[in-house]
């Protein structure tokens, strides 16, 4: 099984600890970053740990992964998103990338902060990548060599403000507010036979009890050895950055019917947004205050298990 690797607050201190059967287990290192962590030995420092590590209890769990990386996201990565939003799978070309501010980064539990503004606030549940080892040039990344690169493997939940989105016509602004990216619980550490195992992963999310979001992760369009290797050509990487990797089906964006997205096309801006909020404000999934998300990823099996995310969405 791969190790679960958790990076928590306990008597004041801020450590890491590996999750074994007798409970968490400190690290030895002192690793201030998640990207210190892959370089100076923090895989090898957990597998010790299993055995040799003192016991310790967490105060609070945080994010593994911290403030100072890179957050890259996918879009309409999922067949199943796709067509709820009125798409056809087999014509996506284009692997859409798009970042979030890393400071939106929160703990797995931790509450979800709408903005007085948002109207419209949606769910995402990812798959996260973590990445071990960065670069500076184009790289042959493929299925055979993905595990020279992925790391830790992370849930994500790609919060979006869909107002925003749909007014401002971009994602970085409508998905960075700050808490807008939990992650966690735990960074998994997986050996190259359990990375080859990622379509396996059934990712689901839930919303007070009510499931809104299931599917495995195999129904991703671009995978993660493509996307990766798309990314070298485009942008530099390090250690401790994160990919997101797109949401399936189920959030509560659904687009207007053809017919009255043929009428909007002869509004104003201004009227079309209007039609646009008054239509959406009617569905029911969009996230309101109190409301509690429950994430999970992990294999039918369980042997690969990222951990549970509890977020409650409260008001600023």
């Amino acid at each position: 099984m791969p190790l679960n690797v958790a990076r928590i607050e306990a008597a004041g201190q801020i450590l890491w600890a590996v999750d074994g059967p007798k409970g968490l287990r400190r690290l030895s290192g002192n690793y201030l970053t998640t990207r210190a962590f892959f370089e100076q030995g923090g895989p090898d420092d957990a597998a010790a740990a299993m055995a040799t590590g003192e016991l310790v209890t967490a105060d609070r769990v945080l994010s593994p992964v911290t403030q100072d990386a890179r957050f890259v996201c996918q879009a309409t990565n999922y067949a199943s998103h796709v067509k709820e939003v009125g798409g056809d799978p087999a014509a996506i070309v284009n692997n859409v990338i798009f970042t979030k501010a890393s400071s939106c980064i929160v703990p797995a539990d931790a509450d979800i902060i709408r903005p007085s503004h948002v109207k419209l606030l949606d769910y995402e549940i990812e798959l996260g990548l973590v990445l071990k080892r960065g670069w500076d040039r184009p790289q042959m990344i493929s299925e055979a060599n993905l595990a020279d690169w992925i790391g830790g493997l992370v849930i994500v939940n790609d919060v979006t403000a869909r107002d925003v989105q749909i007014s401002h016509m971009q994602f970085h602004k409508s998905k960075s507010y700050r808490t807008f990216g939990p992650v966690g619980p735990f960074l998994v550490l997986p050996t190259p036979a359990e990375l080859a195992r990622w379509r396996e992963l059934e990712l689901i999310l839930a919303v007070d009890g009510e499931e809104r979001q299931r599917s495995l992760a195999g129904d991703m369009i671009f995978k993660p050895a493509e996307t990766l290797a798309e990314l070298t050509r485009i942008m530099d990487l390090s250690p401790g950055d994160l990919i997101a990797t797109g949401t399936p089906g189920g959030v509560a964006l659904h687009p207007p019917p053809p017919l009255v997205q043929a009428i909007a096309g002869f509004l104003s801006p201004a009227k079309r947004f209007a039609m646009f909020m008054k239509g959406q404000l009617k569905k029911p999934h969009y996230l309101r205050d109190g409301q509690l998300i429950t994430s999970s990823i992990r294999t039918g099996d369980g042997s690969i298990d990222l951990g549970r995310q509890q977020n409650r969405v409260r008001a600023a």
